[in-house]
């Protein structure tokens, strides 16, 4: 799907930067969950949900700003895309260029086709199934992502965390590390950057939504990475009856995994 679906992503990233590009068009409103909602999200979203329906009329679409169907109806895709039109709105509005297109392709719970873009740098971050994960720039350059190797045992880990969320059990488990260097950074970016072999690990201990994720976990995992569940370390599902994440953590390639259960044992 990669290139049929790098178009669509370069498509809703010049929409968005059209609006970006002049602070007076934002126009935000606030939807019922208290998140911000701009014109770039809608105008992103027309153009990704009408372009996807168009190649893949089969196949349905679950989106941050569709009025999705009931899981009645939903529990039955065996197949679907799952959109974030604008992932990072907050950075977007404060102007911090931290936001990313996500498009995912789901097979039953599991995402198999991960497509991220970075409007603000023109790159693409795609992956597929036992295809591996590759950046895509703006010049059409194709480089290969691979996760970074590390015990978590390791002095001076790359921890991110978010740059508008950060909680209490963040910051514990950061005291449990050895003097982590922390990067912060907003939207998908954070695991594009487990993804790039930049940073190691990052814990999200608050809420996110499944259209927050999925694109980029596909794209750490083709690139040797996770991302766990908090409660019992098994990969994020998709599709369930409530869209909410449950905690998770990312993390590139790691060497010693019974290091981590000490640790979240500690907690």
């Amino acid at each position: 799907m990669t290139d049929t679906i790098l178009p669509i992503l370069r498509e809703a990233s010049n929409a968005i930067l059209d609006i970006y590009a002049d602070e007076s068009r934002f126009h935000t409103e606030i939807k019922g969950d208290s998140s911000p909602l701009t014109e770039a999200d809608k105008r992103a979203n027309k153009i990704i949900c009408d372009a996807l329906t168009d190649l893949y009329p089969d196949i349905p679409i679950i989106s941050e700003e569709n009025k999705n169907a009931p899981y009645v109806e939903r529990a039955g895709y065996e197949k679907f895309f799952l959109v974030d039109p604008l992932d990072g709105t907050k950075e977007f509005i404060k102007r911090n260029g931290e936001f990313t297109v996500n498009i995912a392709y789901i097979e039953g719970h599991s995402p198999v086709g991960g497509f991220v873009y970075v409007p603000c740098t023109g790159m693409a971050y795609m992956a597929e199934q036992a295809k591996g994960a590759f950046s895509i720039s703006e010049d059409h350059v194709k480089s290969a992502l691979r996760s970074k190797p590390f015990y978590l045992t390791d002095e001076g880990l790359r921890l991110v965390a978010s740059r508008s969320h950060r909680d209490p059990l963040t910051e514990k488990i950061m005291g449990l590390l050895r003097t982590p260097e922390v990067v912060s950074t907003g939207s998908s970016l954070k695991f594009l950057l487990i993804a790039e072999g930049k940073a190691h690990f990052y814990p999200r201990l608050a809420p996110t939504m499944e259209w927050d994720t999925a694109a980029a976990q596909c794209v750490l995992e083709e690139a040797g990475g996770s991302v766990l569940q908090f409660e019992n370390l098994s990969p994020l599902v998709y599709n369930k009856e409530n869209l909410l994440n449950p905690y998770f953590l990312a993390v590139g390639s790691l060497l010693d995994p019974e290091t981590l259960v000490g640790l979240l044992k500690r907690l």
